[in-house]
């Protein structure tokens, strides 16, 4: 597993989603860093220079999980804190239901923690999609891949029409937005240019697994403290009910100990849209939790 390691004191993992590597994060790594956190931002299983399974199948949420056991366990730590944005925030609050002994606090981004059947149903339409994206991909170069998901903007559900491939009806936009450069859109491109788009797509074909693994732990609350952040313009807020969700008493029972911010404006990029704010708002959280920090000048 390749890593971005920055800093010294408690452990914080930072862990990106769908189509992204460590650099999502490249905001928030300093700053954590300057604060007193060993950062720690790796490339998922099947990004960047991470191994890529082929099989789906080695995507399941106990895989997954289980290189997050394992990185805690390389760097001798029983617990850290845990930071997941979309696909990584997934990931997060599966190891806090499985593995809550290994966390000492979470903070997920754009993706709230459904009970299974939900979070399958939530998800299920991209499967369907992404199962034969890469062919539908290779039409465009990588840079254009990457403008055309990391600069998405409206606020339905990510789907394309009927008869569509989603990448073709995903707009390629002619300017791009303050908070991201083409340089950075090009870190991207080239690294998925390097390892190709399968890992990335195998986290979408392994959902049909989930019924099967996640079933020991239907109903099962999450105790571990948490922050969600979102965006009131992120994909779904309101066409999927997100933001009604995330407000109500439903996400609440699952997980107790929760604070929700919704941040005016973000979209589904939203810690490298509003890096500051949502820098502040994961170091005002886990600092609660913090015993011992070091500071840098």
């Amino acid at each position: 597993m390749h890593i971005a390691e920055q800093g010294i004191g408690p452990l914080v993992l930072l862990l990106h989603g769908f189509p992204e590597i460590w650099y999502s994060w490249r905001h928030q790594i300093g700053y954590l860093a300057k604060h007193g956190y060993h950062v720690v931002a790796p490339d998922m299983r099947g990004y960047g220079d991470t191994d890529s399974p082929l099989n789906p199948s080695s995507y399941s949420p106990l895989h997954l999980v289980g290189d997050l056991v394992g990185l805690l366990d390389h760097f001798g730590q029983q617990q850290a804190f845990v930071v997941g944005h979309d696909y990584g925030a997934i990931v997060a609050w599966h190891l806090s239901l499985f593995r809550p002994d290994r966390v000492k606090a979470l903070v997920a981004l754009s993706a709230p923690y459904f009970e299974t059947s939900s979070s399958i149903r939530s998800i299920e339409s991209f499967r369907q999609g992404f199962g034969r994206a890469e062919r539908s991909f290779a039409r465009y170069d990588y840079l254009t891949v990457m403008k055309k998901f990391l600069l998405y903007n409206k606020t339905d559900y990510l789907v394309a029409p009927p008869g569509m491939e989603l990448i073709d009806y995903l707009e390629t936009p002619a300017v791009l937005p303050p908070w991201i450069t083409e340089q950075d859109l090009q870190v991207y491109a080239e690294k998925f240019e390097e390892s190709g788009f399968s890992g990335a797509l195998n986290y979408f074909r392994a959902i049909e697994s989930y019924w099967e693994v996640l079933g020991p732990w239907q109903g099962k609350r999450i105790d571990v403290p948490a922050k969600f952040i979102v965006g009131d313009n992120d994909i779904g807020f309101d066409a999927l009910g997100t933001g009604e969700y995330v407000k109500g008493d439903v996400f609440k029972s699952l997980v107790p100990n929760l604070e929700v911010v919704i941040l005016d404006g973000g979209h589904h990029f939203i810690q490298q849209e509003k890096p500051h704010e949502v820098s502040h708002e994961i170091l005002s959280f886990v600092s609660k939790f913090s015993t011992e920090k070091f500071h840098l000048v």
